[in-house]
């Protein structure tokens, strides 16, 4: 048997706690029609938590792993993140790192584009556009991305619900604010998704296809990221798929006092906080293994096996 066919799933009942929130999506599979994931499935919230495979072509990731303008390695970063199991990549042009620059749509436009055209041509998998700028993010479309994940949660640009609704994109709103003063912590957070949801809901975004993200790493303190992913399940009150991001994030290097190549235990410790605080969806840096740390965590919290699962 190939590592693809041991990898897919055996469809598994779910919890009625897990089943309640996607209770409004009835007739919905997925969030954008015929989405296909990893090993050719198609992505149905709730079954197992999927992975998004992060492509900085940024020359200043805080991560250190920005390619830049090498279309070429991040094609061929694209297509091992396939192969080691991502369901989704997010192409970013824009580092979001603590102080960092902001970028013009133009030099935006000219770093993502020939990447963005040369992974959609080449991979098999759902293309995620990691920008708040609606021009950016319709150019993405066009080009053959399926998601827009927007890091101001519609706070910076609005017009972007206009985008998702016009071209029927998948929506990822995350929390983000100035500063980090809050009136209380998770309720605030939240209230903000909610908010935000509603923007998009009220241009005609289908609710199906929107995903939430607390944000954990930006407008918040390290202890204020860690009550978030301590108090995560606080978020299955707004009714989405949940997002984390805790990939490589300073606040674990913090905690350990390592760089962000050495955070990888770190992750994975956050990753399967994650799933079994509610995530449905995990952006990581290292895909392999967080898709090991996902597969283990999701045979303990939602029931998933591997194919001809026998433990007699």
């Amino acid at each position: 048997m190939s590592h693809s066919d041991k990898m897919r799933a055996i469809p598994r009942r779910l919890s009625h706690q897990t089943d309640r929130r996607f209770l409004y999506m009835p007739n919905v599979q997925t969030p954008l029609t015929g989405l296909t994931v990893a090993n050719g499935e198609k992505l149905a919230w709730g079954f197992r938590t999927y992975v998004m495979g992060i492509i900085n072509v940024t020359p200043d990731s805080f991560s250190g792993d920005g390619l830049g303008g090498d279309v070429s390695a991040a094609v061929e970063k694209a297509l091992r993140f396939q192969e080691e199991g991502a369901d989704i990549l997010d192409i970013g042009a824009e580092s979001t790192r603590p102080g960092h620059d902001k970028v013009s749509l133009d030099k935006e436009l000219a770093r993502l584009m020939p990447t963005l055209e040369a992974v959609a041509a080449k991979v098999c998998l759902p293309i995620s556009v990691d920008t708040y700028k609606a021009a950016v993010a319709r150019r993405a479309i066009d080009a053959g991305a399926t998601i827009i994940n927007d890091i101001w949660g519609l706070k910076a640009e609005p017009e972007l619900a206009n985008v998702a609704a016009e071209t029927g994109a998948g929506l990822v709103l995350m929390h983000n604010q100035k500063g980090t003063h809050y009136k209380d912590l998770l309720p605030d957070v939240v209230a903000s998704l909610r908010e935000s949801v509603k923007t998009a809901i009220e241009v005609g975004v289908p609710q199906e296809n929107i995903i939430v993200d607390p944000g954990i790493g930006f407008g918040k303190t390290p202890d204020q990221n860690l009550a978030v992913l301590a108090r995560l399940a606080a978020l299955k009150a707004v009714g989405c798929p949940i997002l984390v991001g805790t990939s490589r994030k300073s606040t674990l290097g913090l905690l350990l006092d390592l760089p962000a190549d050495q955070r990888v235990e770190a992750t994975a410790a956050t990753v399967s906080l994650a799933i079994a605080g509610g995530a449905d969806l995990v952006r990581v840096h290292d895909v392999k293994e967080m898709v090991r740390v996902c597969r283990v965590t999701d045979a303990v919290v939602r029931g998933w096996r591997p194919q001809g699962w026998n433990a007699s």
